[in-house]
């Protein structure tokens, strides 16, 4: 056998491992009760996650790779996510946690005996160890939606995690100057790569101006004590009409006390970091914050130009600092931490123009539709990405600290509906170049 599938078996093995660690800390720090319970009715009980882990990981690993019959056919439909709204999902017959461990663990021990006898090519599901490498992702991207549930619950302090290292040397200018010009967009050879971040097209963006790091809290706050939530003149219709039905005048998990601004973080109320990239902010109020700023959220494109271009070579790297995987050197990812960095951290992780921070931290609201690129096929399954294609949904890039490497390039793309708060959201602001002679940042 070639040392090529050794690897790729080696790489799959390791990304299967590491999710199912996190995903056994997140469940086992919690109480029965508390894993059976919903905590909000925008997310699925903590059991249901880790039932549906193990549910797609039969899917697609047991029965479409291997084409074995389905050990529980019963319970498909209990964890279908399209079937069910998380809302509804408590009054479901769930398997219990037990119940749910022994499932998830049974499935992972064949998944390993396949592994190890299967052939990683020959089809698309099994090229690069594809089908694998999802599953891997998948488990992460529900570790990542249990870190949320972690989030909304309350009681005291279940998780714990350093926090991050301060930033080293002087901070950035305030913004980059991302050069006019043609650039590669997605890609066509990353073997890991969801359908819709392919294929790899070219894309021409103009100048454009976009923030070095992240708006941090400090910033944020500016536009609030200037009346930035009461100014119907900063939102989209949609947006000012939720944040008036809902009373809205901050972040989500910010409340003030006396002359303070305090935030819930997993348990624990403390004073709201001036230096941290805000969290926990929708679409419509990184938008809002934007035009208050004289400036705009940035496209996709853009986006995906200023993390991924590098002009001295012309070409589009993996990440911002290059084709290596992540370090701890990079970026904020995979739970390490449990909240952002301070704006300006990870110099060695910063693109070729300066920018900082567009991996790890806080995923970024971008001003797109979440829409199919040139070319696109949807793979291995349409409720994957194309049935959310649309305006309803905006694209969000970049990863935040609760993101594992595995799920997380420079190609991928998140999207969610612009009204969505408790997700590790974030935003950077961009603006159009200015002829030479007119006025700087507004």
């Amino acid at each position: 056998m070639t040392a090529e599938p050794e690897l790729l078996r080696e790489r799959a093995a390791a990304a299967l491992t590491a999710a199912r660690v996190r995903t056994a800390g997140l469940t086992d720090a919690v109480t029965e009760a508390e894993l059976t319970a919903q905590h909000s009715p925008l997310m699925s009980p903590l059991v249901w996650d880790l039932a549906h882990i193990g549910n797609m990981e039969e899917l697609w690993l047991l029965r479409n790779v291997a084409g074995r019959e389905s050990m529980h056919p019963e319970i498909d439909p209990l964890y279908d996510a399209f079937e069910h709204p998380r809302a509804e999902r408590p009054k479901l017959p769930l398997l219990s946690p037990d119940e749910a461990r022994r499932y998830a663990a049974e499935v992972r021990g064949r998944v390993f005996d396949l592994l190890d006898r299967t052939p990683l090519e020959g089809t698309a599901l099994l090229d690069g160890g594809y089908a694998f490498g999802m599953i891997a992702q998948h488990e992460q991207q529900h570790d990542e939606t249990m870190l949320i549930t972690h989030q909304l619950r309350q009681g005291a302090p279940v998780l714990a995690a350093p926090d991050p290292d301060p930033p080293q040397g002087p901070l950035p200018a305030a913004e980059v100057l991302v050069p006019a010009g043609p650039f590669t967009m997605g890609t066509s050879a990353e073997p890991w790569s969801l359908d819709n971040e392919r294929p790899a097209h070219v894309r021409e963006v103009e100048e454009f101006w976009i923030d070095t790091v992240p708006v941090t809290n400090a910033a944020y706050q500016e536009f609030m004590a200037d009346g930035g939530y009461r100014e119907e003149r900063w939102w989209e219709a949609a947006g000012w009409a939720e944040i008036r039905r809902h009373g809205i005048g901050a972040p989500l998990f910010w409340r003030r006390e006396g002359g303070t601004w305090l935030r819930r973080r997993f348990g624990v109320t403390e004073p709201v970091p001036g230096d941290e990239p805000v969290l926990h902010v929708s679409w419509y109020e990184a938008d809002a914050y934007a035009r208050w700023a004289g400036r705009r959220l940035p496209t996709e494109a853009e986006w995906e130009k200023a993390a991924r271009h590098d002009p001295a070579a012309g070409r589009s790297t993996r990440y911002p600092w290059g084709d290596a995987d992540p370090t701890p050197a990079h970026a904020n990812l995979g739970q390490r931490h449990l909240r952002p960095a301070r704006a300006g951290a990870y110099p060695d992780g910063a693109s070729p123009l300066g920018v900082r921070q567009l991996i790890g931290d806080v995923w970024e609201w971008t001003a797109s539709d979440f829409l199919p690129y040139p070319g696109f096929r949807a793979f291995p399954y349409r409720e994957y990405s194309e049935v959310f294609f649309g305006p309803e949904h905006k694209v969000l890039r970049g990863g935040s600290f609760a993101v594992d490497p595995v799920a997380c390039r420079g190609t991928f793309r998140n999207w969610d509906l612009p009204v969505r708060r408790q997700i590790f959201s974030g935003f950077r602001t961009a603006r159009g170049a200015v002829p030479a002679g007119s006025a700087g940042q507004a």
